[in-house]
């Protein structure tokens, strides 16, 4: 494909995903699987160019309001314009030739995008009077939250989770070690470090296939961000326990909790998408895991949970959130969000959080998480739960942790409070909230 064609299949995906809650990267999947004429060089070219400018229109928007063309800046063909200009540096004169009009090219520049890119060309992408929403490219009606949880940090905070985030991966205590699957990589030339807080960590040098690699193959190792795997470890599920995974998707937390079960006592993993719960299927198989069995609900209030009341050791509520904290991996997210969405999911993560609480036995354990980094989808649920169930109470992580394993709630580096909360900019992994709650015995 010719640079140009590039660009017109960026903008064509720009726009589909502008228009739709499905998230970028399924998105284009399916627009390449349309393609197969669309090379594995040009996939890759396309899909960076989609990704920066999701990552950088909040600049972009911000530079063409500034110049007086905000009336006309909105389109996905204007930003792509302020884009190139801006991020890529390209020159008002490439900037025609791209756009030329030519068999797959996009269309020629109409009198306002040529307005735009007389007004943008030259200019840098940052700029000293950017508030720090702007720099950093998030909605300004977040601000207010953010600051609520990082105050005077929040502008390293959000420049942390607006650059993309490296790729993780979780060896499989069940199929062998980590020393195992570092070498196992690097017989596929593929070179892993150990993650700084899990001991089950990996963090690669670059992206890769993994599908095609043996390590993946014969399940050794799973895709799995760091902080991801450390909730996991939070719940410190054991050998011969009963286990509720209440959100389980796709599996990566059942199968890190299995792990950590030796394959030994039970596990449930719940959700109300049996589709989701359908591709874990494969995902389980590959891993060796055979403890687990997969629940259909049909809501966090579904009759399972009344006729399992009090009967397991731990119950893990990854709660559906806003995602703020995978901002990295899903820069889309941020310009999706609404204030509406949030309020529902509060609402939401409150009644699964409360639904839950009824199926810790006494003396059991129940972490709720979140891959969110707003205080209302965390501590403000904890607090409201905690005031709720008075057979419940907050088990400081600091003191649960695992003995002998590296502790992201301690030292210079931790949030404040009994819970666990990771960012990137602190810790290397993506934002997360975990809190642990014992029911009294």
């Amino acid at each position: 494909m010719t640079p140009a064609a590039r660009i017109a299949s960026a903008i064509e995906l720009v726009d589909r995903i502008e228009g739709s809650r499905i998230p970028t990267d399924a998105l284009l999947a399916e627009h390449f699987r349309a393609r197969r004429f669309i090379g594995s060089k040009d996939r890759g070219a396309i899909a960076e160019t989609v990704y920066a400018y999701l990552r950088r229109r909040g600049q972009v928007d911000w530079w063409i309001e500034r110049q007086g063309w905000g009336r006309v800046g909105t389109t996905a063909r204007a930003r792509m314009v302020g884009l190139l200009l801006l991020e890529r540096k390209a020159a008002a004169g490439e900037i025609a030739h791209l756009f030329d009009d030519g068999p797959y090219h996009p269309r020629r520049l109409n009198p306002d995008e040529q307005g735009i890119v007389e007004a943008l060309a030259g200019k840098p992408i940052a700029h000293p009077d950017q508030p720090v929403w702007v720099e950093t490219n998030y909605p300004e009606w977040l601000h207010p939250h953010l600051v609520a949880v990082f105050g005077d940090a929040v502008g390293r905070e959000m420049a942390a989770l607006d650059v993309p985030a490296p790729l993780d991966l979780r060896v499989n205590a069940l199929a062998g070690t980590r020393e195992q699957a570092i070498a196992s990589l690097a017989r596929d030339q593929i070179r892993a470090v150990p993650t700084e807080w899990s001991p089950w960590g990996l963090r690669l040098d670059k992206r890769v296939a993994l599908q095609t690699v043996d390590a993946w193959k014969s399940g050794l190792v799973e895709v799995q961000d760091e902080g991801s795997q450390l909730v996991a470890m939070l719940l410190g599920a054991r050998a011969g326990m009963r286990v509720v995974d209440f959100c389980a998707g796709a599996g990566g937390k059942t199968l890190a909790i299995a792990a950590g079960m030796e394959n030994k006592g039970q596990i449930i993993a719940c959700d109300t998408s049996a589709k989701r719960l359908e591709g874990a299927t494969v995902r389980l198989r590959r891993a060796g895991v055979h403890n687990v069995e997969r629940r259909h609900i049909e809501s966090e209030r579904d009759k399972w949970v009344k006729r399992h009341a009090g009967a397991f050791d731990r119950v893990l509520a990854d709660a559906p959130c806003t995602g703020t904290g995978t901002w990295r991996r899903n820069p889309d997210g941020r310009w999706r969000l609404t204030e509406q969405d949030l309020a529902e999911l509060v609402d939401l993560q409150g009644r699964i959080l409360d639904s839950c609480a009824r199926l810790v036995k006494p003396g059991g354990r129940l972490v709720y998480a979140t891959c969110s980094i707003l205080a209302e989808e965390n501590e403000a649920q904890v607090e409201r739960f905690l005031a709720a169930h008075a057979d419940f109470r907050a088990v400081p992580v600091a003191d649960a942790w695992p003995a002998g394993q590296p502790n992201p709630a301690t030292g210079l580096e931790a949030f404040p409070g009994p819970a666990l909360r990771l960012s990137p900019a602190r810790h290397g992994t993506d934002g997360f909230f975990a809190a642990l709650l014992e029911r009294a015995a």
